[in-house]
């Protein structure tokens, strides 16, 4: 059984258990336990703080952990990252009132900063050569400034739209950040095992992103020039038709780039264009 912790509730719990769910993991969180079993794959799932996993990952409480990397580098413990996630995505940032003048990191020399991540924060400050103070504070970070406990603040951005509504502007990012699959340094080879088939579901689930399957007819000597257009995973699937000089097409599309695909090969002759969506892609 692999044990992992991942935040009880918040930024990193929906994106998280949407993962299990899209890799046929079944797990249903209680609010009266923190310790729940998968039913049908050999996990358990810790709930947590955010900021407590990486110190629970690193001393062999929990085996792996889906943790912030904002809070990861912070933490300073010893666990590694098993994994980048590619979601929950953000960024460290230094901010300020709107109506302040900012010139340069200059600006921070002597201010009073309020954060959640005194750690990152001095690493910068002593890399720019910038003397502040830290008034390290949890919670609603971004009134610090209104309410006179700091001068800017140093927090998580996503949108914007909270230093905004606070009055605050963005003038320096310290840090992006995403959801990380962090591991203890001591795994066993069946825990291993374990995590290695979790990592496949994982990524046969993140490869089906964004992509779709397409399915149509096209003339035959048109052939070539559609391959060009969808050239597929290692090259599209042709097959013949009932009607001579026509093939079926099967290859997957990037969505981003789906209608302007659709005009190019309606163009060179394509006819009963199918779309469907791609659950698991397993390369």
């Amino acid at each position: 059984m692999l044990r992992i912790a991942i935040q009880a509730k918040g930024r990193l719990f929906e994106e998280t258990m949407n993962m299990f769910a899209e890799s046929s993991i079944k797990i249903e969180p209680s609010k009266r336990t923190l310790l729940v079993p998968a039913k049908n794959f050999p996990i358990e799932v810790l709930f947590l703080r955010d900021d407590d996993i990486p110190q629970v990952v690193a001393s062999g409480i929990a085996d792996v952990g889906v943790v912030g990397e904002n809070e990861y580098v912070e933490r300073r413990q010893k666990a590694n990252i098993v994994k980048r996630l590619d979601f929950s995505k953000c960024r460290l940032s230094l901010a300020i009132p709107k109506a302040e003048n900012y010139e340069g990191v200059r600006w921070f020399e002597g201010k009073r900063i309020a954060t959640s991540y005194p750690s990152i924060l001095r690493d910068f400050l002593k890399k720019n050569n910038v003397h502040a103070d830290i008034y390290e504070i949890t919670g609603s970070v971004e009134i610090s400034p209104a309410i006179g406990v700091a001068d800017c603040i140093f927090d998580i951005v996503s949108s914007g739209s909270t230093l905004v509504s606070n009055n605050l502007k963005e003038v320096e990012v310290v840090m992006n950040s995403e959801a990380l699959l962090i591991g203890h340094k001591g795994l066993s080879k069946e825990k291993q095992n374990i995590l290695d088939e979790l990592l496949f579901r994982f990524e046969s689930y993140k490869n089906a992103e964004g992509k779709k399957y397409i399915i149509l007819n096209i003339p035959n000597d048109k052939i070539a020039e559609a391959c060009q257009l969808l050239p597929g995973m290692k090259s599209p699937t042709i097959t013949p038709l009932f009607d001579k000089g026509w093939s079926s097409m099967q290859s997957v599309i990037e969505e981003e780039s789906f209608w302007d695909k659709i005009s190019q090969l309606k163009a060179i002759g394509a006819e009963g264009i199918l779309v469907l969506p791609i659950e698991k892609m397993i390369l």
